[in-house]
């Protein structure tokens, strides 16, 4: 286990928020990840580096990430992306006790910029 993971996601994530989209499934409603959010999901777990040893649930974390967007539009929200480490850099996102979260725009690329550290 590193005690600092930094890294690059190319793609603009979507709020977690703003991102439903209510659909009938066995005829109850149900919100959903929207086709940009499920999309990023996807994109996101092919390019976030698997860690061998995931930073464990007794371990506090600090994350700094800059978001690029591809317009002065939308919201700055990581929720998604904490949400896409779980799993992959860390065993559950209730490990994040410190945030430090940057909006940019890059029209030609967007992405996210992040590093986790173990504090």
């Amino acid at each position: 286990m590193s005690d600092k993971i930094e890294f690059v996601v190319k793609g603009q994530p979507y709020s977690k928020a703003n991102s439903r989209r209510l659909v009938t499934i066995k005829g109850k409603p149900r919100f959903i990840k929207s086709k940009q959010a499920l999309s990023y999901s996807k994109d996101f777990a092919i390019q976030c580096p698997r860690q061998k040893d995931l930073i464990p649930k007794d371990k506090d974390v600090s994350v700094t990430m800059k978001i690029y967007y591809a317009s002065r539009r939308p919201d700055l929200d990581e929720s998604l992306i904490l949400d896409l480490m779980q799993g992959i850099i860390y065993e559950n996102d209730r490990s994040v006790k410190e945030k430090h979260i940057f909006w940019g725009l890059c029209k030609d690329d967007p992405r996210a910029e992040i590093v986790v550290n173990v504090i």
